[in-house]
């Protein structure tokens, strides 16, 4: 098995594969009102940087990492195809987006997920991320959970 990730284009069909099976998850457990997903053309401004992931160049996972401008930046999109779970792609995903934000002296990685995703929080959580107060734009929602974590800065 050989896994790879990249900075790539979320404008292409397997990553859209991934997206709609995330909306429809995400779909499947919150109300609309409490689904955060950015779209396509999001995913593409200059302030986002995506990440695909690929098993002997399928592609099985993404995320995008989108700066804040103010030290910050918020991980979006993380998703991994069902089939591709347990063979270390989010860790990976997540070990490749810290050390971006390493690279360009973020002061923190933020997040929202939701209270019915377990194997999320456990992730971010492993990763030593810390719930926290809503941020930014959001407004506290009892099905949201949001997380950070501060980085060093050498």
């Amino acid at each position: 098995m050989s896994l790879s990730i990249a900075v790539e284009s979320p404008r292409q069909d397997g990553v859209i594969r991934l997206l709609n099976m995330s909306d429809a998850y995400a779909e499947s457990l919150y109300p609309a009102e409490s689904n955060h997903m950015l779209d396509l053309a999001s995913l593409e401004k200059p302030e986002v940087t995506f990440w695909v992931a690929r098993i002997n160049g399928d592609i099985v996972g993404c995320c995008g990492l989108v700066e804040a401008g103010d030290g910050t930046a918020e991980i979006k999109r993380m998703f991994v195809d069902p089939t591709a779970r347990g063979l270390s792609v989010a860790r990976k995903l997540m070990e490749t987006l810290e050390a971006a934000a390493s690279e360009k002296r973020l002061e923190a990685i933020r997040l929202e997920t939701g209270i019915y995703q377990p194997e999320a929080i456990a992730l971010y959580k492993r990763f030593g991320y810390v719930e926290i107060a809503a941020f930014g734009s959001y407004q506290p929602d009892p099905l949201s959970l949001f997380m950070e974590k501060r980085l060093a800065l050498t």
